[in-house]
């Protein structure tokens, strides 16, 4: 969700991301020749994550994974399966709801956004008529992007502050529009805070009501869950995340505890890596959405920011190097980076690791592509 992870992700781009395949000493975790494992390893001792979790089911066989430790001051042992927030992944939830009302009759993806939220989104070179609903969940609005806007790059002034959306909206909104909707693609925050705001109006609910309700229950997740206003820590057994007090310093500060507000409804759950590779799969078996609206999802635009990566609404079709393509979406917020997803063919993987690439030094891009490279690992071996 931040400005880092998107310039890293496009060098990572140019460097051949799925191409390349993570090997090291396998010391960073249990002796095993497994291939995630090593690469797992190597994220701690060669990419200096504090920890790594993965989670994987293939052929009806589960396994979970870590390496590392859950702090960095001292060794503790990683929980396996454990509780991190989930960035990004939120953005899932988010557009399963929507699809869900849409198939209900009470949303139209062609309908603008004016007609559900009006009066509500006006700015320089922003006409919330030309903008539909398909337009918010593609990343296709034009919209500026509110995380560029509210201070993230000095996380220590941010880390315990409560933002209300219509505050986080007004910070986008200040700014012009990037392009004219439906014309480009570009990632942007502010498309799925208009989208929980949407669920708000359309149902007279709050959206993590909706979410937990209508995705996190049906899908059966056990550990995923939306906090609840002023709630900075993290229920569950847990790693400690770690981030960049500032953007321009190197000091490094446990981001474990924050207000997550900023994140609502494009970024703010707290999940775990199986919960989020189980919520993959219940989406891709058609358990969370009628297929025809399943359909709609999976209808793809580019999403240049790393290879062959394409966008639907609310996922993004990722090319594996063994071949063919997962359906999943990541997330990126201080302290936690988590990836995966699942493949039309019965593969779900769930990725994490305990800070943002580049936070401990090195090549930011390098560690990216690491995470990534790991993924796929997870894939296909």
């Amino acid at each position: 969700m931040t400005s880092t992870l998107r310039r890293s992700l496009l060098v990572v781009a140019a460097a051949g991301l799925l191409s390349t395949t993570v090997t090291g000493a396998a010391v960073a975790g249990p002796p095993t020749r497994s291939p995630l494992q090593q690469s797992l390893n190597t994220l701690v001792t060669e990419e200096h994550y504090p920890a790594a979790l993965a989670w994987t089911s293939k052929n009806g066989r589960t396994t979970s994974l870590v390496a590392g430790s859950s702090r960095r001051d001292r060794q503790v042992p990683v929980p396996h399966d454990g509780q991190v927030r989930a960035g990004s992944n939120t953005k899932t939830f988010t557009a399963v709801v929507v699809l869900q009302l849409v198939a209900e009759g009470k949303v139209r993806l062609d309908a603008s956004v004016e007609r559900y939220l009006p009066g509500l989104v006006r700015g320089e070179g922003i006409d919330a008529e030309a903008i539909t609903v398909r337009h918010l969940l593609q990343h296709t609005s034009g919209l500026p992007n509110y995380t560029e806007h509210i201070g993230l790059e000095n996380f220590e002034n941010i880390q315990h502050r409560f933002f209300q959306p219509h505050d986080l909206l007004a910070a986008a909104l200040a700014h012009p529009a990037t392009f004219e909707p439906g014309t480009d693609w570009e990632y942007s925050n502010t498309n799925y805070l208009l989208a929980g705001l949407l669920i708000e109006r359309v149902t007279g609910r709050p959206v993590q009501e909706e979410i937990r309700e209508r995705v996190i229950r049906k899908a059966g997740l056990r550990h995923t869950y939306w906090p609840g206003p002023g709630e900075q820590t993290i229920r569950g057994p847990h790693p400690h995340g770690y981030a960049l007090a500032r953007l321009d310093d190197d000091r490094v500060v446990d981001a474990t505890v924050m207000d997550p507000s900023w994140g609502g409804a494009a970024g703010q759950l707290i999940s775990t890596p199986g919960d989020l590779a189980r919520f993959s799969r219940a989406l891709l078996d058609g358990r969370l959405l009628p297929p025809a609206l399943l359909a709609e999802m999976r209808k793809t635009v580019d999403a240049p920011v790393l290879p062959g990566w394409r966008y639907g609404l609310g996922v993004f079709s990722v090319p594996l190097s063994c071949g063919g393509v997962y359906w999943g979406h990541g997330g990126d917020i201080d302290g936690y980076e988590t990836r995966g997803g699942a493949t039309d063919d019965g593969r779900s993987v769930g990725l994490a690791v305990t800070a943002l690439p580049g936070t401990f030094g090195g090549d930011p891009e390098e560690s990216a592509l690491a995470v990534m490279s790991a993924v796929d690992t997870a894939f296909c071996t």
